[in-house]
């Protein structure tokens, strides 16, 4: 477990490790809601906590109860949970390396792969911090998940209706939160929009889940209009606008390094604390 916190400077930055424990927080309280809601369904206590265990997926898990809930049948449940969580494909090629080697290290990595382990991971340039982020949010929100399903399904018989308190709104307010650094890039805000209107539009008309998936219709612009972002104005040497030559003046240099000396580039991660000076 000491790799998991081990990495180039000695641990994770405290900017890191503040917003996961918020993120773990968070999740505490959408626990809550979801034992509340499946005991207040009529559930047994014992279902929401095997869940949170072996399935660990918020969303899988609120629609399998919502299915059981109004009626439906466990396959139904399980196949919609299934159809929901098909995002995580993707998901494991883009983080597969930080869940580094061997079967058993890799299997349990895959089992704590969901939305917030995968953004605070792709947060990460470093590839040891990278590992660290995703082991450490990973291991706090399986713990952090299941004890907050344990107590909202105790106190599930004496607090039935949870949408009074708004817990039901915490979950999509942690996705939100995690995505909003991202929608500064122009490619990524458009794939989002193009993403939500899909959404919007099949909502009224498919089961619940689905129309999360046709959103991913949005990546498909997601790089539409970038092609000449990079290139150079007319009577313009390629690259002018991007750095200064060396000797050009107080800010000359790659990148404006007032020393004229080579820099790795421009860095924009707010946990990397490895700048160059």
């Amino acid at each position: 477990m000491r790799s998991i916190w081990r990495t180039r400077r000695g641990g994770l930055p405290r900017d890191l490790v503040r917003d996961i424990a918020l993120v773990c927080a968070a999740d505490t309280l959408v626990g809550v809601s979801f034992g509340a809601i499946a005991v207040g369904e009529g559930l047994p206590l014992w279902l929401p906590v095997l869940l949170s265990v072996v399935v660990f997926a918020g969303a899988a898990q609120f629609m399998f109860v919502g299915i059981v809930a109004s009626g439906g049948t466990a396959l139904a449940a399980v196949a919609a949970g299934l159809l929901v969580n098909a995002r995580h494909v993707p998901f494991g090629f883009t983080v597969g390396d930080a869940l580094g080697g061997g079967r058993l290290r890799r299997l349990v990595g895959s089992h704590l792969m969901i939305d917030e382990t995968v953004a605070f991971a792709l947060a990460q340039r470093d590839p040891a911090r990278r590992r660290a982020a995703y082991w450490a949010c990973g291991v706090g929100l399986f713990v952090c998940w299941n004890a907050g399903v344990a107590l909202g399904a105790l106190g599930g018989s004496a607090v039935s209706d949870t949408d009074a308190f708004g817990l039901d709104a915490a979950f999509p307010a942690v996705l939100l939160a995690l995505v909003l650094p991202s929608l500064r890039e122009r490619g990524t805000r458009r794939a989002a929009l193009a993403g939500l209107a899909v959404a919007l539009a099949a909502a009224p008309f498919l089961p619940a889940g689905v129309p999360v998936l046709l959103a991913l219709a949005g990546l498909a612009v997601a790089g539409t209009g970038t092609a000449g972002a990079g290139t150079a104005t007319a009577g313009e040497a390629p690259g002018a606008g991007d750095r200064r030559s060396v000797g050009d003046g107080p800010e000359a240099g790659p990148y404006g390094d007032p020393h004229g000396g080579p820099c790795d580039g421009p860095h924009d991660d707010p946990y990397d604390e490895e700048r160059v000076p």
